[in-house]
């Protein structure tokens, strides 16, 4: 069915808002082309931001359309363009308004069942998202307990990344940090089901979480998800919160600066290391993951092509880890690309 102003007169208003995303300046928008110029799309297929932001802005949005659900919000055409368009708001508001339409891939809608119902996006029960805890020290945390430590989805859930969140409690007990969970009392942080539309969830999601930190009287929060660590540091402030967030990158460089963390086993090999966008370009956390990486005896770190501010997008950010890509268009075959051009290896002993 074609998208016609008749159809959008429902969501004329929020068409309106999208218009004035950014205080303002969406409006700047001077169609440079430099969003199309460094989107890590164009690498894989023809895309354009720049027709998106003048659909939106002069014309009639194709909210229908596959684009605006593409952008996986990695923030590199809003850190280079030069007039300050706010091009992560104007796709997020496009999709709200597609979501109040209706039209919105049918993975997003298995999604968002899953996370209102089981509070995860993987159509897990909640009752086992402490599951990966089995045979660890880990306490439920209490009122008192220094840190919590918010593992997020898929390590609790996910058979090789439950490695993540194991291996951060050992690490986390071995320096004698005092630290608790939430278990079954943790939902997903909802970013990337707000960055694909869905903000009532996202709320939703926001204020249970929020209501049990507050209950458990959490003031310091530890995240392995640069996802995570974005919402509740720069998101979850809408909701008046104060608490203290840090990345688990961050943590260990702090415990290896006072000494209570020390490695000393040699690992020989060459290594890289991937700036997730959500990390690096959204919250400037570059120096920390190296700086834990360098103290570890035998290992030579190798940059990949693109790092850093330059960094090549994964492409799960903005719900794209929902997404079914065709083959050819994963921007994760080119990342993983780069990392085997660096020479990157270890000894068979480690993998």
């Amino acid at each position: 069915m074609a998208v016609t102003m008749e159809i959008l007169e429902p969501f004329k208003e929020g068409i309106d808002a999208v218009r004035d995303t950014g205080g303002g300046a969406f409006k700047y928008c001077y169609q440079c082309g430099m969003c199309d110029t460094v989107c890590p799309w164009n690498r894989v297929r023809q895309f354009s931001m720049r027709q998106i932001v003048r659909q939106a802005t002069f014309g009639i949005p194709e909210i229908e359309g596959e684009d605006i659900w593409r952008c996986t919000t990695c923030g590199y055409c809003a850190q280079r363009c030069p007039r300050g368009v706010e091009t992560i708001n104007v796709t997020v508001s496009l999709r709200c308004i597609a979501s109040e339409y209706g039209a919105v891939p049918g993975t997003i809608h298995t999604v968002s069942a899953s996370l209102g119902t089981e509070g995860n996006p993987m159509r897990e029960e909640r009752k086992n998202r402490a599951n990966w805890t089995a045979g660890l020290n880990v306490k439920e945390f209490t009122e008192g307990t220094e840190i919590l430590y918010f593992p997020g989805c898929y390590p609790s859930y996910d058979s090789r990344l439950k490695k993540v969140a194991i291996a951060t409690a050992k690490i986390l007990s071995a320096a004698g940090v005092d630290f608790g969970i939430l278990g079954t009392k943790e939902v997903c942080c909802g970013e990337s089901i707000r960055k694909a539309g869905d903000e009532e969830l996202f709320k939703q999601l926001a204020r249970e979480n929020i209501k049990n930190f507050i209950d458990a009287g959490v003031k310091k929060i530890l995240v392995s998800s640069p996802h995570c660590y974005h919402t509740f540091k720069n998101e979850y402030t809408e909701f008046k919160t104060n608490f203290e967030v840090i990345h688990i990158s961050q943590f260990l460089y702090e415990l290896i600066k006072e000494g209570r963390l020390n490695i000393k086993k040699e690992l020989p090999g060459k290594i890289t290391y991937h700036d997730p966008c959500y990390l690096g370009r959204h919250n400037g956390i570059y120096e920390e993951p190296r700086g834990v990486l360098m103290k570890v005896p035998g290992l030579e770190l190798a940059e990949m092509a693109d790092c850093r501010q330059e960094s090549l997008c994964c492409g799960g950010g903005g719900g794209g880890i929902w997404m079914d890509r065709k083959k050819g268009e994963r921007f994760a075959d080119l990342r993983t690309q780069q990392a085997i051009e660096t020479g990157a290896r270890l000894p068979l002993l480690y993998r």
